[in-house]
């Protein structure tokens, strides 16, 4: 079978509608990708940095910084680098360099767990955290023109989900290691793992360079130059504002894996003993569901998104009333059940938003588009501190209630989406 033979399959399109080169782009975004979201994965601040700097005995507030830094960090700059990005003739530059970074920063943090312990560990850890969480929104305003310059539509979203199923694979590998006992969960072996994901990021960034884009226009004669220009498309585009409401609403995907582990009765279990099913639930999950939502996508993201928030309407709702119920959720493994029924939710919202934003909007406008949902998005997951404070004063189950509501009006704004893929 030949390159086009296989793409052709991949993405079920007509083998004489290819252009040339998209097969072998398909290639490198596949490569590329894989290698990236394997090393997000390794490194995920929700379980192994969190158990990581509890084991270096590092404050508990380092640990609560985690995943504020690592989300609106991603997300905030994305505003700021979109007219960098716009002026580039071509895209890959922009991500090959944030992916390069992120390898830099796993490598530090790699380092910091290896040699440094207490709150000095876990501040180099942070602040390795945040240049990684930095780097990664260059790469991430930049992505989406990239795969639109080199993808034709309706074929991005098979593209994206295999890479993130192929990338879950091997990340499923190491959670089943740890679940078994086979691979020691301690300091030093989990270094060596974000170490990995460190090489991955700089891998990829090399791959990535060899995608053939074609050089932009980067002449906008629409554009002044100020910073009402660069937000004037949420203040005239109503499509775009109403995306940008939607994925606010089904961020609450994004936020429930935590509240549903403090529903967990496994309060006699060591926290080491929990992390390999977590991570194996959760990557089983984006194996089994990334693909098929990506396929899904390309073929109405609008429709992804209404029923992957449904589907988490629904999910949060049972988990969060089985939780008020018993007061738990029958210890590591209820947690991980739920945990793997939210994250399939979380994957179809995921590919839905991507995919919609990358095919909703003009070549010249697309980096700017990304970045404006980004920032606000970015501003609305610091907002949601809120919802901690929550579970502390209530308990977890009434939060994971209230995502439900959240996630079902996310679900009913995305009806009033256009079908982007369509046109």
């Amino acid at each position: 079978m030949t390159m086009k033979d296989a793409f052709s399959t991949l993405t079920g399109a007509d083998r004489d509608t290819i252009r040339p080169g998209e097969a072998r782009n398909g290639v490198v975004h596949v490569v590329s990708l894989t290698l990236t979201k394997t090393a997000d994965a390794l490194i995920d601040p929700k379980l192994v940095l969190s158990w990581l700097l509890t084991a270096l005995s590092a404050p508990g507030a380092m640990v609560g910084l985690l995943v504020p830094v690592r989300e609106a960090g991603a997300l905030l700059p994305q505003l700021a680098l979109a007219r960098l990005v716009e002026a580039s003739p071509r895209r890959k530059r922009f991500w090959a360099a944030g992916s390069a970074v992120q390898g830099i920063a796993a490598l530090g943090i790699a380092a910091a767990a290896l040699l440094l312990s207490g709150a000095v560990a876990g501040g180099v850890i942070v602040a390795c955290l945040a240049v990684l969480a930095v780097a990664r929104s260059a790469s991430s305003v930049s992505y989406k023109d990239a795969l639109a310059r080199t993808i034709t539509k309706r074929r991005r979203g098979a593209i994206t989900g295999l890479a993130a199923s192929v990338a879950s694979v091997s990340v499923f590998g190491v959670g089943a290691l740890m679940a078994s006992g086979l691979f020691a969960v301690a300091v030093a072996p989990l270094a060596v793992i974000i170490a990995v994901a460190g090489a991955a990021f700089l891998l990829a960034s090399a791959i990535f360079l060899t995608l053939r884009e074609p050089e932009s226009d980067t002449d906008d004669k629409d554009d002044d130059g100020s910073f009402a220009a660069l937000v004037q498309p949420i203040l005239t585009d109503r499509q775009l504002r109403v995306f940008v409401a939607s994925r606010a609403a089904l961020a609450v995907t994004a936020l429930a894996p935590p509240f549903i582990v403090m529903l967990s009765a496994a309060s006699g279990r060591n926290a080491l003993d929990q992390l390999g099913p977590l991570v194996m639930a959760s990557t089983a999950a984006s194996v089994l569901a990334s693909y098929v939502w990506g396929r899904l996508s390309d073929r109405s993201s609008r429709q992804t998104l209404m029923a992957a928030g449904a589907l988490g309407a629904a999910v949060f709702a049972v988990v969060g009333a089985v939780g008020m119920a018993f007061g738990g959720l029958g210890g590591a493994l209820g947690a991980a059940a739920a945990i793997f029924a939210a994250q399939i939710a979380y994957e179809g919202v995921r590919a839905g938003r991507k995919l919609h934003l990358t095919d909703m909007a003009e070549d010249a406008f697309r980096a700017r588009y990304t970045a404006l949902s980004n920032t606000l998005i970015g501003a609305a997951l610091l907002a949601s501190g809120i919802f901690g404070l929550a579970a502390d004063r209530f308990g977890p189950a009434p939060v994971l209630m209230s995502f439900a509501l959240i996630a079902a009006l996310g679900a009913f704004l995305a009806r009033g989406l256009d079908e982007v893929q369509q046109t």
